[in-house]
């Protein structure tokens, strides 16, 4: 498995920037990072999980913090917090190629099955998994830009070939409009997790009493559609779904 903990310095520096924050008083940001990364590297890995769980507890979570964070998950067992640790990371740094790698690596582990229906839409609508929210939304910007230069008239730019080029910035523009107005209903109405816990009964109600209905595993990936005295109630498929304990279930 590839790991290159020592490549993202940057993180260090924006804990650094972090260091004289209130929230990080009687604290040393960068003291932890470094802790994290000198435990990785001798095959401490609970005790790195723990320094930068830390910092990720304190408001840090960059995209590369997950990613090291998923890493040291991963090597000491923990399936589930390893893949929720990616999980977050791809949504800040979705091109990043070692993350990608670690990220199918810890998939192929699990033992719950990727939903058909997410399956499909990650293939149908494959553009929203290229970019971040905030990538899609300045790509929407030059695009409505681009699209209005292209409708002024030019010399030696005939008319069809403006109305051809406009029509295809339009496209473009569109699209891009569209996919971050999905992002920003997903962002405030949506709520995905994964799996924590090795193995976690999803039940009729909101005891441990109720009716099991099925069983997922460390790794698996659900929407959460509300939650209620404890339990969130999920769905992993359109035909699965029921309640299941919040502390199963890490909220992406």
């Amino acid at each position: 498995m590839k790991k290159k903990m020592l490549r993202y310095g940057l993180a260090a520096a924006l804990i650094l920037l972090l260091a004289g924050s209130p929230a990080f008083a009687g604290d040393d940001p960068e003291a932890l990072f470094r802790k994290g990364v000198a435990a990785y590297e001798a095959g401490e890995f609970r005790q790195s999980a723990q320094a930068f769980q830390t910092l990720a507890d304190r408001g840090i979570q960059t995209g590369k913090l997950c990613y090291n964070l998923g890493n040291a998950y991963l090597k000491q067992g923990s399936l589930g917090h390893a893949v929720l640790w990616y999980e977050r990371a791809l949504r800040r740094m979705p091109h990043d190629p070692d993350l990608r790698f670690n990220h199918d690596y810890a998939l192929s582990l699990t033992r719950d099955e990727q939903g058909p229906e997410a399956s499909f839409r990650r293939i149908l609508f494959f553009w929203k998994y290229l970019f971040t929210p905030e990538q899609i939304q300045w790509l929407s910007v030059f695009l409505n830009g681009a699209l209005w230069l292209a409708l002024l008239p030019r010399r030696g730019l005939r008319s069809t070939r403006r109305k051809t080029l406009a029509g295809a910035i339009f496209l473009l523009a569109a699209v891009s409009v569209l996919t971050a107005g999905h992002n920003a209903y997903e962002a405030a109405f949506v709520k995905e997790g994964v799996i924590l816990a090795e193995e976690a009964p999803v039940r009729s109600g909101l005891t441990d009493r109720a009716t099991e209905l099925f069983r997922l595993h460390a790794g698996a990936r659900v929407r959460i559609e509300r939650e209620k005295e404890g339990y969130y109630r999920v769905r992993y498929s359109e035909e699965k779904f029921g309640w299941i304990e919040r502390s199963s279930v890490g909220e992406i």
